[in-house]
């Protein structure tokens, strides 16, 4: 028995290099990086002084500068890329059945700006001077519950945090609200504003981000033998999702099918990847499996590819076992290359690249691409955008925990 699809009828993003679906995608398909110096604080004492930050950002085009003051960034991020998707998909109707229609968000840090500014104010004014605001500015879930509060959805509300994997956790999980009969029609994706002084050390001493400082748009170089590590970056991607019959009733243009999803566990390491990738090998293939697709239907991969040494060659391999003699065919890229890995969010902007690949039968490149890695010889579509016949893609992300996600989307038909 066939069961409902679900399908795409809205995307929307924010992302470091471009403020709307069409200036993101035009970047992604020229090559543009959306790394540069961090500005956002003094970085002079930091090991890594360079980021993904938005350039040009204008919330208050959309939010009452009074109503901005009150949020963290990371809830304004996902408030305007939820006004573009809900736009585009035309889910503002009054028509619509708002208790069937509900929020599934992803994020990793949450109101981390918040936390820090307030931890300097109870340091330097004392406990009293913390402002009332912090919690409700502050806590994961409250992006969401924006969402909800502006657009009038009473269905079910959820955020999720899986590191790295948590908007595809957020979109998956979605999915299976309208396919339980929970909802007709979701709001999901992922947001993050993650550019702090410490957010950037904590990563820095560890090790996990590059410190090619001294030319920042180059600086993320996935699946390259020079890589050293990945690009911290910010924004958010949503998408509206619906039950197939309901975009049909209401007149939608849908944009894809939302086919399957699929997410393991390492447990492994808390921040390492399984040795050959096998957490990640089981969550495309679970995903590929979800959609009622074979391995030889896959077109595309956007790749976790954060550009350091340990994702991208487990990575490769992950794909290379599952994939096998259909490698010949397969194209694999990282969009983070020009983003920055944007860790809860990575996942959301990487959903909507993904859903602009099938809708303009292009493939984004992978920039930086110079030095060919032994342990990574997959068709990476080094540094050019590529014209190509797409009809399903994968789009895979990892996370800190050993968590792995991936979602199928289909061209629709």
């Amino acid at each position: 028995m066939s069961r409902d699809k679900v399908v795409i009828t809205g995307i929307g993003a924010v992302t470091p290099n471009g403020n709307n679906v069409n200036e993101f995608w035009t970047s992604l398909t020229n090559g543009i990086s959306g790394i540069g110096p961090i500005t956002y604080f003094d970085s002079s004492n930091h090991r890594v002084k360079i980021a993904g930050e938005l350039n040009g950002f204008q919330p208050d085009s959309i939010l009452d500068p009074k109503e901005i003051r009150k949020l963290d960034p990371f809830s304004i991020y996902a408030l305007v890329a939820t006004q573009e998707a809900i736009s585009m998909s035309g889910l503002e109707s009054e028509s619509l059945n708002p208790d069937r229609i509900g929020v599934t968000i992803g994020t990793g840090v949450g109101g981390i700006q918040t936390l820090e500014d307030q931890q300097r104010v109870i340091d330097q004014k004392g406990a009293r001077r913390v402002s009332p605001q912090f919690v409700p500015k502050m806590i994961a879930n409250i992006a969401g519950g924006h969402l909800s509060i502006r657009w009038g959805l009473r269905g079910p509300n959820q955020t999720v945090t899986s590191a790295c994997a948590s908007a595809t956790d957020a979109i998956g999980m979605a999915m299976r609200l309208i396919l339980s009969g929970d909802a007709d029609a979701m709001v999901t994706g992922g947001t993050e504003a993650s550019v702090t002084a410490l957010t950037i050390a904590g990563f820095a001493n560890m090790k996990a981000l590059s410190q090619s400082n001294e030319i920042p748009e180059r600086a993320s170089r996935p699946f390259d033998k020079d890589r050293d590590g990945f690009v911290l970056g910010e924004g958010s991607g949503m998408l509206v999702i619906e039950r197939e019959s309901h975009a049909k009733n209401r007149g939608a243009h849908i944009l894809a099918e939302l086919a399957g999803y699929g997410s393991t566990d390492d447990a492994f390491h808390i921040t390492q990847p399984s040795k050959g990738g096998s957490g990640a090998l089981k969550a495309m293939e679970r995903a590929i499996k979800d959609a009622g697709l074979n391995i030889d239907d896959i077109d595309y991969i956007n790749a976790h590819g954060t550009s350091t040494p340990y994702n991208d060659k487990n990575e490769s391999a992950a794909i290379t076992e599952l994939f096998k003699n259909h490698c010949e065919k397969l194209k694999v890229s990282s969009t983070k290359s020009m983003t920055g890995h944007l860790l809860g969010a990575a996942g959301g902007i990487e959903a909507v690249a993904s859903v602009k690949s099938v809708l303009e039968q292009t493939l984004p490149p992978t920039i930086n691409y110079d030095t060919p890695d032994p342990e990574c010889a997959l068709d990476y579509v080094p540094n050019i955008a590529q014209s190509s016949n797409v009809n399903s893609v994968l789009s895979n992300t990892f996370g800190f925990g050993g968590h792995n996600a991936v979602i199928c989307i289909r061209k629709y038909s």
